[in-house]
């Protein structure tokens, strides 16, 4: 497997992760110190990996026929680290992902997210 291959495969995690709450999916994707960071009804909202999937399971999943919005815009590496731009959806809006990851262990994990709800 391609390191973007590999990088692709945490990023389907990620958003399937999201759209079906599944919390076992998003451990495996983040990093467990990683910053998930956006502005959110005025305010900036910076939260934990554990808080961001509380709060992703809290909205529950999507009916089980959801084929979840996943388009990626840009997988950039360098080394052990990377970056990725993903539009994708959550709870009915339309969010852009900015996805740090870095390789840890010889796997890659979301270390940081930084979004923007589209209105």
């Amino acid at each position: 497997m391609s390191e973007e291959q590999a990088i692709s495969a945490v990023i389907h995690l990620y958003v399937d992760g999201m759209a079906f709450a599944n919390e076992a999916a998003l451990r495996k994707a983040f990093h467990p110190n990683a910053s998930i960071v956006g502005n959110y009804d005025g305010a900036i909202e910076w939260l934990t990996r554990d808080a961001f999937i509380a709060a992703i399971l809290k909205e529950g999943s999507a009916p089980p026929e959801t084929q979840p919005l996943m388009d990626v815009e840009m997988i950039h590496i360098t080394g052990d680290a990377a970056s990725v731009k993903v539009v994708d959806e959550f709870a009915g809006s339309r969010y852009t992902d900015y996805l740090s990851l870095l390789k840890v262990d010889g796997r890659w994990l979301i270390v940081n997210k930084v979004w923007h709800v589209h209105s």
